[in-house]
């Protein structure tokens, strides 16, 4: 029988989770319900108390309590429950995870989700969950559901809502993975939509090497994503195609790049082949969003909910320094293409992002900072997603996998 954990704060939430609790047993699977509430009493029976989540974090509850904090009660419950949870999940007493809140409650929850492996099936039902999810799902699999009406009793649309979420973790805590043939090794790779030419020649030429190739779009947390399976040793090498969350790093775009982009690879000595994809844009929403001071920059509406701006040179350059700061700081293979026709499909000769200046601006400074004893740099008069450009990068990081193996 599969077993869903249920994280929450009983105190003002339990009544919720008793009747989410039922019905996920109503679809024949174990609960365990994992109280994370620090004031009043709780009002459903919990499983694991909430002594125990504070105990799991060096805490104690009566002390929570009396401080009077609530973000640093939250924030011990958080990590306690972090603890129960990865406890439970080690001893094979978690299928699925799920929970019910707000914005403080999702917040607690799901910084327990996220440290679970990926893959665990992960459901938030949330007020939160139509808006800025960022926060709450960071670079892991966690599924939120909105709400629509508070977690606030059980009426007509949240008892809806409740047993929807209730077939949802009964559902994935019960499902099995087919077998995928023969197991290979792991490749990773980062796309855009102006770069999937290029990473999908690269891609189809990796499969027929032997290898699995798993694609991240770089959303911020996609690339989040990626940098996670290559520090955790998931992947013998890095197809860095594109690299364009530093854009709205330098910028101020809403897909920025996490803190340890393009470190980890160089870290952990996988050997890693790196270009220069869509670095010629950075990412708005809508262009109403597009801040008041980038208005007369050169702005192209990719889709009704995307607004993309060309990099300046001066954001290039410094682009540039970023990236080879990183390259420079790795210790294992580092290779550098550098497509000199264009870094997306919209910055080739005659496109809208076409700027001659900027891409200058960009492979100038990188020549003049990417240490050549270090980096094994290549410029190809070719724009990133010639069939070439990419069969060279796929094949070199090949030989550079195949060397250190």
């Amino acid at each position: 029988m599969t077993t869903v954990v249920l994280v929450g704060t009983l105190d003002t939430k339990g009544k919720e989770y008793a009747f989410l609790a039922d019905r996920i047993r109503e679809h024949g699977a174990q609960v365990v319900l994992v109280d994370a509430g620090i004031v009043g009493e709780p009002l459903a029976t919990p499983d694991v108390t909430r002594d125990d989540v504070a105990a799991a974090a060096g805490a104690d509850v009566a002390e929570l309590a009396a401080a009077g904090d609530r973000g640093a009660a939250i924030a011990a419950m958080a990590r306690g429950a972090a603890e129960i949870v990865k406890r439970l999940h080690a001893e094979g007493r978690l299928d699925a995870i799920g929970g019910l809140g707000g914005s403080g409650g999702s917040a607690l929850v799901t910084q327990a989700m996220r440290e679970l492996p990926i893959g665990v099936p992960k459901l938030m039902v949330s007020t939160v969950a139509s808006g800025d999810t960022s926060p709450y799902v960071g670079s892991v699999d966690v599924t939120m559901m909105y709400s629509v009406v508070d977690i606030a009793g059980v009426n007509e649309v949240s008892a809806r809502i409740m047993a929807n979420a209730a077939g949802a973790l009964a559902g994935m805590a019960g499902a099995t993975v087919p077998r995928l043939g023969e197991k290979r090794p792991i490749v990773v790779a980062s796309m855009f939509g102006v770069t999937t030419p290029a990473v999908t020649v690269a891609r189809e030429r990796l499969e027929e090497l032997g290898y699995e190739v798993l694609v991240f779009h770089q959303t911020g947390a996609g690339g989040g994503l990626l940098e996670q399976l290559l520090a955790a040793g998931f992947a013998v090498g890095s197809l860095d195609v594109t690299t364009t969350e530093f854009c709205d790093q330098v910028a101020g775009g809403v897909l920025a790049a996490v803190p340890e982009r393009l470190e980890s690879a160089g870290k952990a000595g996988i050997p890693q082949v790196v270009s220069l994809g869509a670095l010629d844009m950075v990412n708005f929403g809508p262009m109403d969003s597009v801040p008041e001071r980038y208005r007369d920059r050169n702005l192209y509406v990719h889709n009704p909910t995307i607004t993309l701006m060309r990099t300046t040179p001066e954001e290039c350059r410094e682009i540039a320094r970023i990236v080879a700061a990183k390259l420079n700081a790795a210790a294992g293979p580092t290779v550098l293409y550098v497509p000199l026709r264009g870094v997306s499909s919209i910055a080739t000769e005659g496109q809208v992002f076409s700027d001659p200046d900027a891409d200058e601006a960009l492979f100038s400074t990188l020549r003049e900072l990417v240490d050549a004893s270090k980096v094994e740099v290549h410029e190809l008069d070719l724009d990133v997603n010639a069939p070439e450009f990419a069969l060279a990068m796929a094949n070199r990081l090949h030989e550079l996998i195949g060397a250190t193996a």
